[in-house]
């Protein structure tokens, strides 16, 4: 047996019997339920993903019942997952399948890939799950699994280490049971190899790892090159109406594109502005409200939350993207996670 097939072999052996056997989507063949599965499982665990994808395919069981649905319902039902943007490409590449394939899934690596928000990896994953196609994925477990057992110096993220890895990962597919394969892979870099603290004891590959015969374990996978993020700081206006508080719809695109936010200033001054300029009303009490912070990928948000009791509402423009929104049914829009936990700390906000 060839080493790589040894090591395909290594991994499907142990998989078979410590890997992860019970999560909805193993075996499933539907590419509809796969798709939906990769993209939630995008920078995302497991264990956050199980009740979302329950709870999303629930209510969008197949790809004609998410391209009917608002984009709205669909943000709702993919609060507080993070990335927004998956649900927003979901939802448009089922609207585009709907109008040009009679609502029908890709057939192959090269249609899936095609779709908004599905890359190499996450196309690879779902043409082997769905159609048996022999191709090789690379996220980030299976990038540290690599890197530690063949000792891949530099970090992954890397446009020329991720090619190194490309090549390796390509290199080791078996035969057969690729999918299975892609599972043992995973599992290996959730459960085992992982990032701090991993068990090398219990590894089928401990015998053939590069990084553990050479000491190396915790110095691989290399770490993105230390860079400072910096901190944006945000004044929020929280403006209150008896049960109601005034919402702002996001932008489609950028950051919480789409979602319900609250109005955001760039200083003090900007949102004392706003306030005092608000027609037909008057500000009944004004209280600052505990800051939260929140981290993106490139900066780290700090929101500065003032809530306004107004004695009434003021009116709207036709074309605003604001509304009232009642506090009882706050809980049912799509809300940016810092978002819903500064409207928590209102009075019976679910």
């Amino acid at each position: 047996m060839s080493t790589d097939a040894a090591f395909a072999a290594r991994l499907l052996a142990w998989q078979k019997q410590h890997g992860r056997q019970d999560l909805p989507w193993q075996g499933d063949t539907d590419p509809y339920r796969v798709w939906v599965a990769e993209v939630m499982l995008q920078q995302t665990q497991v264990a956050t993903v199980l009740p979302y994808y329950a709870r999303f395919l629930a209510s969008f069981p197949d790809l004609t019942s998410l391209a009917a649905a608002p984009l709205e319902t669909v943000l709702a039902h993919w609060a507080g997952l993070g990335y927004y943007r998956r649900a927003r490409n979901l939802h448009d590449a089922a609207k585009r399948l709907a109008t040009h394939r009679q609502g029908r899934m890709p057939g192959d690596f090269d249609g899936l890939l095609a779709l908004p928000g599905v890359g190499r990896s996450t196309a690879a994953a779902i043409a082997a799950a769905a159609f048996g196609e022999r191709r090789a994925i690379l996220d980030g477990n299976v990038k540290r699994v690599l890197a530690r057992a063949f000792a891949i110096t530099g970090f992954p993220g890397a446009g020329a280490v991720e090619k190194v890895l490309w090549r390796l990962a390509e290199s080791l597919l078996p035969e057969r049971e690729v999918a299975r394969y892609h599972q043992a892979l995973m599992d290996l870099g959730a459960t085992v190899c992982t990032a701090r603290r991993p068990e090398c004891a219990h590894c089928p590959l401990t015998e053939t790892c590069l990084a553990k015969s050479q000491g190396r374990v915790a110095e691989l996978p290399e770490p993105r090159p230390r860079r400072s993020l910096p901190t944006r700081e945000c004044f929020v206006a929280v403006l209150r109406a008896g049960r109601s508080v005034l919402l702002e719809r996001r932008p489609p695109c950028g950051i919480w594109g789409g979602l319900w936010s609250l109005p955001e200033f760039a200083d003090e001054s900007a949102l004392a502005g706003y306030v005092a300029a608000l027609p037909g009303t008057t500000v009944l009490r004004g209280e600052d409200m505990p800051e939260l912070r929140h981290s993106f990928t490139h900066f780290r948000l700090l929101l500065r939350p003032r809530c306004y009791e107004l004695e009434a509402r003021p009116s709207l423009a036709h074309d605003s993207a604001s509304a009232w929104q009642s506090i009882e049914t706050l809980a049912e829009l799509a809300l940016p996670t810092p978002v819903a936990r500064i409207l928590r700390q209102l009075p019976r906000f679910p």
